[in-house]
């Protein structure tokens, strides 16, 4: 099952099953029960191949070598277990037989990286009616992430905005992208540079904190967040603008508004916003539309013989994305 979103090469579009039982020979896994929960797999940015222990869901991650920088996914489980450590209710790493968090496969499909984790209880806010307690909390635990995210000291650097700039400006140019958008993405490069960098308004970021990977449980009263892998150092609106879009994507029109305001009194709860903050987050709307335009013509840049329909089908979905992030910026 393909999930939405910025996705792989389409050549790594595919499942395998054997590449998933290779893989979790380093961890423990319920071997009567794994054939049907392999079924369930999904892929986007990663392929994600959930499995069960001693009953509980686990799901297994595996990212090409080649389109993976280690230090990104190295510097993400250790800021999951930062969070751990600080309460926060995010999903929770499995470290390897051997000790690893991050396990590099050499096997006969290629070098993969694999890492496990923990599923998480509720369902995806995605999934729920959007009701204002629920709106209310999600804001408030992005308020919370960026609270613990100021105060976080890794080992293990993530890349920054700065970083993926420069990987920005190289697909630009091995995808021969219109000069406008080259014009866009150094006049996006200017503008952020002028921000101040201030513990209260930069950090490390999810960047992903969207409905789909932030998940309501009933319960407890409580959102957990998990897809840690985009995270960038950035400033922390860049979480709020991708997850204020996405959730007023998700709401009716009438509500958009009050949704709105809802979402900004949960964050405001915990983290207070600058003044200014709402000019802001045009800016990161601009460098969040460079982004995705980027991993975009790199996902859809080789073509290959005898592609499937739904991969066609995939490719022309995707190239319309692209010309309507061409078509948003003018010049």
């Amino acid at each position: 099952m393909l999930q939405k979103g910025l996705m792989l090469r389409l050549k790594y579009l595919y499942e395998n099953f054997d590449l998933a039982k290779f893989a979790l020979k380093n961890w423990d896994y319920d071997a009567e029960t794994l054939g049907d929960c392999l079924q369930h797999f999904r892929i986007s940015s990663n392929a994600i191949y959930p499995f069960l222990w001693q009953g509980n869901m686990r799901y297994l991650r595996l990212s090409p070598v080649s389109e993976k920088m280690e230090n990104n996914l190295r510097g993400e489980l250790e800021f999951l277990r930062y969070l751990q450590k600080r309460s926060y209710p995010a999903v929770i790493p499995v470290a390897s037989n051997l000790g690893e968090l991050v396990v590099t496969i050499d096997s006969t499909w290629g070098k993969y990286y694999a890492s496990v984790f923990k599923g998480v209880d509720g369902i995806s806010i995605e999934d729920t009616d959007c009701n204002d307690r629920i709106v209310y909390a999600y804001g408030k635990a992005l308020g919370q992430l960026h609270i613990l995210s100021a105060e976080y000291s890794p080992e293990i650097r993530k890349w920054t905005y700065c970083d993926v700039l420069l990987w920005i400006g190289e697909t630009l140019e091995e995808g021969h992208a219109p000069n406008k958008m080259l014009v866009e993405l150094e006049e996006v490069r200017q503008e952020l540079n002028k921000l101040s960098q201030t513990g209260d308004s930069f950090g490390l970021v999810h960047y992903d904190f969207e409905p789909d990977n932030v998940f309501w449980d009933e319960d407890k009263h409580c959102c957990t967040a998990i897809d840690f892998e985009d995270g960038m150092y950035h400033f922390f609106l860049v979480d709020l603008e991708q997850a204020l879009d996405a959730l007023l994507e998700n709401i009716s029109e009438d509500r958009k508004m009050i949704a709105k305001t809802i979402f900004l009194q949960g964050y405001q709860s915990v983290k207070m916003l600058e003044a200014d903050y709402a000019e802001k987050l045009k800016l990161m709307r601009r460098f969040c539309n460079l982004y995705s335009y980027a991993r975009l013509i790199r996902c859809i840049a080789e073509e290959h013989p005898d592609e499937p329909d739904w991969m066609i089908q995939l490719r022309e979905k995707l190239h319309r994305k692209i010309v309507f992030l061409e078509n948003s910026v003018t010049g």
